[in-house]
């Protein structure tokens, strides 16, 4: 029953009540008809305690839903490399082993750099790390940082030289590689 239609007849009931007075009906009647309106007040009341407390139920639970999903999203901040960790560990037992080789021994220490190397690449391939080759390329400013500019028989603005790789991480430049830039062939003096 709907709040308009319960106060629509809680309020017929009282123009009863108010009638029965003025008719002068019997006392019993009067009685009854004040009991109608207590009982539909009683249930009203009992309604909106009902939905009360389904509200502040339903409070409590988005309270705890929210403190629960800042818990996740800190714990996905915290333990989000997890999975990076554990690989990169693999390349740290390849670098100890190549430090265990014995001295004099440089065959095997190449082995275990490359083997170090090797791990360490499929590690990159596996998180989705790619690097950046640059040598051949035309400079980039998106994807380089030019070092510096020198003459070289390459056509002006073509990488010539890679200091250090730069790499993206799913597409997402992470670092740029750090180059040399032609300048174009060297100026002759007649």
């Amino acid at each position: 029953m709907s709040e308009k239609t319960k106060k629509e007849k809680a309020q017929k009931n009282v123009d009863e009540v108010e009638q029965v007075d003025v008719a002068g009906e019997p006392e019993a009647a009067k009685q009854d008809i004040e009991e109608d309106v207590v009982d539909e007040l009683q249930l009203a009341q009992n309604e909106m305690a009902e939905l009360k407390d389904k509200l502040l139920r339903m409070h409590a639970e988005m309270d705890n839903l929210r403190k629960r999903s800042q818990r996740d999203v800190a714990d996905a901040h915290k333990f989000g490399v997890e999975k990076f960790a554990t690989t990169l560990l693999d390349v740290v037992d390849n670098l100890e082993r190549a430090l265990d080789v014995e001295e004099g021994n440089d065959k095997g220490l190449r082995e275990g750099v490359q083997l170090t190397l090797d791990s360490w690449h499929s590690m990159m391939a596996k998180f989705d790390i790619q690097r950046i080759e640059a040598v051949g390329e035309t400079f980039d400013p998106h994807r380089h940082e030019a070092l510096s500019q020198m003459p070289s028989n390459e056509l002006e603005g073509m990488v010539i030289d890679q200091h250090v790789a730069g790499y993206t991480l799913h597409g997402r430049l992470i670092r740029p590689a750090k180059v040399l830039v032609s300048s174009g062939p060297a100026e002759t003096e007649e």
